[in-house]
């Protein structure tokens, strides 16, 4: 069994680099996954592009079902680690397994039946939506593969490996790339496939990812060793996960839907904002990568320092990660500030989209250390096993304020009012997300 690294003792600091550097290089990685996706479909013409594309909105829903088991996961995980109830652990990861076997035979089944209604109620017509709807069963009727390599990926996480994921994940991201040629355009002894060849080849590089954490965890080369005789229902194992999870996937749920209430207004303005707002929203999440590393490094030490009962330290560890992304997003907005006309001019040089896009980015710019709040601190209250909180705060700032404000301030001011109710909603989901973390309510929480 691989050596355990306890992350309750040592220096915090050290602790976060460890677990935050292979995160942030895994959610590339993930990145690279969906963009060679899109490159080599590109060659396939504008109704594979738009079938893909639709598809992607779709399998928003498998990915908010996912992050609920993982959410659930790693704050049960990092809990026992950090009091190092390591049998409870691993009834954790036996239970983890089953929910995402039954989610995916759900979402298999569903997909199936409805990949073909929901493509024509999102507004796809003729060949988009015979394209689409293909694409779509074979990745439900698969996701399996996403739901067991979510699944698995978190547990190691929770336990504080973060190495051992993103090994795996740069073999069958290279994998993908190796198939989606083969598959896409029948290269060598391939079948020409098209869209479906790209499906097949996400799920087949998936799936060799899948087995290769399986072998791990079997074969006692992690933190865990399973056998056979220990897959057994725990129900209320099980309900643990889930109710810590729950929240968590309302979270994003949310978040998506204040996405389209906001695309809906941007869309009134014409073409060229919209080109400016995507632009922008991708700059934004760009910026928003290396929090994702850091956030995930918060959630586990939280954890796992609550299981040690050491609450000072895991708020410590907490605010240290927070004041690292808080240097990185000051770093990200004075380069934002100098040059945003550069900065847009990569993606679009039309003057238009460069004028409202330096306008948007701008403002957007003074509202990153609010973002790295939000993102940091609404993670450590997921590893603490309180996802209540974020996603009422998350409700709020994104929904009941977010888009009144922004739908007043578009009325008085016009578009620039968007960009500003967009600023003012980071801020206030910012600012309450930490004055809460501060009243120390989840140092408490029993999972």
């Amino acid at each position: 069994m691989q050596k355990r690294r306890d992350l309750t003792e040592g220096n915090i600091l050290k602790n976060i680099w460890y677990l935050a550097l292979p995160t942030m290089a895994t959610s590339a990685l993930w990145d690279l996954f969906n963009i060679v996706d899109m490159i080599f479909v590109g060659k396939l013409g504008p109704s594979a592009i738009a079938a893909v594309s639709m598809c992607g909105m779709m399998m928003g829903i498998i990915f908010t079902v996912a992050i609920g088991i993982t959410t659930g996961t790693i704050a049960l995980v990092s809990r026992f680690f950090g009091a190092k109830d390591f049998k409870t652990a691993d009834k954790v990861v036996v239970q983890t397994i089953f929910l995402a076997i039954i989610a995916s035979v759900i979402i298999g089944i569903g997909g199936y039946f409805l990949a073909e209604p929901i493509m024509r109620l999102l507004g796809a017509e003729g060949e988009v939506v015979d394209l689409g709807s293909l694409y779509f069963k074979i990745i439900s009727a698969c996701s399996f593969t996403i739901f067991l390599t979510f699944s698995l990926t978190s547990t190691l996480r929770g336990a504080g490996d973060a190495v051992t994921p993103m090994k795996v994940l740069i073999f069958t991201t290279l994998l993908n790339i190796i198939l989606d040629p083969l598959l896409i355009f029948g290269i060598w002894i391939f079948p020409k496939m098209g869209v479906a060849g790209s499906a097949l080849a996400t799920v087949i590089a998936r799936g060799v990812g899948m087995l290769l954490l399986i072998n791990i965890f079997f074969k006692g080369h992690s933190y865990f060793h399973l056998k056979p005789k220990d897959f057994r229902l725990d129900f209320r194992i099980m309900r643990r996960i889930i109710r810590i999870g729950f929240f968590g996937s309302l979270q994003v749920f949310m978040r998506n839907i204040s996405m389209l209430v906001l695309l809906k207004i941007v869309a009134s303005y014409g073409t060229f904002t919209i080109a400016a707002y995507g632009i922008c929203m991708r700059l934004r999440l760009a910026t928003m990568m290396p929090g994702f590393g850091l956030s995930q490094a918060s959630a586990v030490l939280v954890g796992q320092n609550l299981g040690a009962k050491k609450p000072g330290r895991a708020a410590k560890s907490a605010w240290i990660t927070v004041g690292l992304y808080e240097l990185l997003m000051g770093l990200f907005a004075v380069l934002i500030l100098i040059f945003a006309p550069s900065i847009i001019k990569v993606f679009n040089t039309n003057p238009e989209v460069v004028r409202i896009g330096i306008q948007f980015i701008r403002i957007l710019s003074l509202t990153l250390v609010f973002i790295a709040l939000s993102l940091v601190i609404g993670r450590a209250f997921n590893g603490a096993g309180d996802t209540l909180s974020p996603m009422i705060i998350t409700g709020f700032s994104l929904l009941l304020f977010r888009i009144p404000v922004t739908i007043l301030l578009a009325k008085m001011m016009g578009m620039i009012g968007i960009w500003f109710g967009i600023t003012l909603s980071d801020i206030v989901q910012g600012g309450i997300m930490s004055g809460w973390f501060l009243k120390g309510k989840w140092k408490e929480k029993k999972i």
